[in-house]
């Protein structure tokens, strides 16, 4: 039986830009071969998007419990969402466009 896939759109708040979060979480992200983005938002929360076997993308998901050294989360919300697969590798994301 292969391994569930899933998906995971995510918004962490708190002091979470400034401290190389996305850096950070990208790096954890493929240490865990999972797919997606990472991007800041103009509000201050940092939002991203986890594709891949679900082990994997939980770890991901306690990484963005704690952050970086420096980084302190007052909040994560997760949306689960349908797995699509649409990603090949995991990337910063610059800008604020939807």
């Amino acid at each position: 039986m292969s391994p569930v896939k899933i998906r995971a759109h995510v918004f962490i708040t708190g002091r979470v830009q400034g401290v190389f979060f996305r850096t950070e979480t990208s790096r954890e992200a493929k240490r865990h071969g999972v797919n997606g983005w990472v991007r800041n938002l103009p509000d201050g929360k940092v939002e991203a998007v986890f594709e891949g076997e679900e082990q994997n993308v939980k770890k991901v998901i306690e990484f963005c419990r704690c952050g970086p050294p420096g980084a302190k989360i007052t909040g994560i919300d997760i949306l689960w969402e349908d797995y699509i697969g649409e990603f090949r590798n995991f990337e910063i994301r610059h800008g604020y466009r939807f």
